[in-house]
C-alpha cells in the first residue's frame, strides 16, 4: 500500500477521509514542529506528503523520497517548500486556496479593532493595576467610522476585509500591480491608489499581498516613513512583506501610532523590542485557525493525495506538475 506521511498532526477529518480511501496515514505526534531528521526519515519511502506551511520541504528533503509524487501543503502559502525544485523531480505541490479568506478576513478586522480601541491593552489593565472608575478621558480609542482602510493587495481576503470595513463607515483604497474591474471595485467603492499615495493617505494600512521576491520588504523605513503618525499597520498575511526592524523603530519613535502583527517576518521569532510596546497586538498566526477553515483544508490536502494516488491529477497545483502518474499496485 502506498505510503502517506503528514508531518505534523493535522484535523481528524482528514485521517478519517484517507482512511475511508483504504490507505493508513502516518503522522508525527512528536513535541513541537517535526526536525528536518524525522521529516527525512518520514519521508524516506512516502509517495505522498501532507505537511504545514511551517515545515521546510528543501532540495535535501526531496532528495531523500525517491518515491515521492505528491507534497500537499496544509496552507495557502508554499515559500516553505523549493517548488522549482520538486518540479524538476516530477512532484505536484499543491496549496489549500480559498478556503482561509472567510476566517483571515475575520481576524484582521479583529486585529484593527484591537489595537485602534486599545482592547488587548485595556484587558491587561484589568488584570493587573485595575481601574477607578469611568472618566471622560481615560483610555481614548479611535472609531474607524469616517476613517480610511488602505488594503496592500485586494485578491480574495483584501476584498473580503473591505467588504467587512466598508460596512462599518471605512473608506476604502487599495494599492496592487494592477487595479480591479470597475465592478469588483464598486462593490465597496474602492479607489485604487500608487503605492505612496495609500500609504499617506490611509489611517489604517492591512497587508494582504502574496509573498515573492518582489514584495519582500514591500514596506521599508522609506515606505513606512510616508505613513501618518496617527496611522495603524496590520499584517495578517506574510512576516517578510515587512521590514519589522524599520516598524520597531518608528513605533519606538511613536511616527506610527501603532500595529497589529499574526504574522513574522523571522516566524515563529518575534523580533525583539516589539513585546516591550503597548500599542502593538501580537497574535500567534491565528489567520485561519478555525475548525471551519482548518477542516476545509483537510479536505482539500486528503483529496489531493487520494486523487495521485488514484492516478489521477490532483486540484490547486503551484508548480505546474498537473500529469496524473500511474497508481502503484
Amino acid at each position: 500500500m502506498a505510503k502517506i506521511f503528514i508531518s505534523a498532526v493535522i484535523p481528524a477529518s482528514g485521517i478519517e477521509a484517507l482512511k475511508a480511501a483504504g490507505y493508513q496515514p502516518e503522522m508525527y505526534q512528536g513535541p513541537g514542529l517535526i526536525s528536518q531528521a524525522d521529516l527525512i526519515a518520514g519521508v524516506a519511502d512516502a509517495e505522498v506528503l501532507i505537511t504545514p506551511l511551517s515545515t521546510k520541504v528543501d532540495q535535501t528533503v526531496i532528495d531523500q523520497a525517491p518515491q515521492l509524487k505528491l507534497i500537499a501543503n496544509f496552507g495557502a502559502g508554499f515559500n516553505n517548500i523549493d517548488v522549482n525544485y520538486a518540479a524538476v523531480k516530477a512532484i505536484a505541490v499543491t496549496n489549500t486556496p480559498g478556503v482561509s479568506t472567510a476566517s483571515t478576513a475575520e481576524v484582521t478586522v479583529g486585529l484593527i479593532l484591537a489595537v485602534t480601541h486599545r482592547i488587548v491593552e485595556g484587558d491587561q489593565v484589568m488584570r493587573t493595576t485595575g481601574f477607578d472608575g469611568w472618566a471622560p478621558c481615560f483610555f481614548l480609542g479611535h472609531e474607524l467610522a469616517g476613517k480610511t482602510l488602505g488594503i496592500i493587495g485586494m485578491g480574495a481576503i483584501g476584498q473580503a476585509v473591505a467588504k467587512r470595513l466598508h460596512a462599518f463607515g471605512m473608506r476604502i483604497v487599495y494599492y496592487q500591480r494592477q487595479p480591479l474591474d470597475v465592478f469588483t471595485a464598486s462593490k465597496t467603492d474602492a479607489t485604487y491608489l500608487t503605492l505612496p499615495e495609500l500609504l499617506k493617505t490611509a489611517d489604517v494600512v492591512s497587508l494582504h499581498a502574496p509573498l515573492t521576491a518582489e514584495t519582500t520588504h514591500l514596506l521599508g523605513a522609506e515606505q513606512l516613513n510616508l505613513m501618518r503618525p496617527s496611522a495603524y499597520l496590520i499584517n495578517a498575511a506574510r512576516g517578510p512583506l515587512l521590514d519589522e526592524k524599520a516598524l520597531l523603530a518608528q513605533l519606538q519613535t511613536k511616527q506610527l501610532a501603532g500595529a497589529a502583527l499574526d504574522v513574522y517576518e523571522l516566524e515563529p521569532q518575534l523580533t525583539p523590542g516589539f513585546a516591550a510596546l503597548k500599542n502593538v497586538v501580537l497574535t500567534p498566526h491565528i489567520g485561519n485557525a478555525t475548525v471551519e477553515a482548518r477542516d476545509a483544508m483537510a479536505k482539500i490536502v486528503t483529496m489531493n493525495a487520494i486523487a495521485v494516488l488514484n492516478g489521477q491529477a490532483p486540484q490547486a497545483v503551484v508548480n505546474g506538475v498537473k500529469a496524473p502518474v500511474e497508481p502503484k499496485d
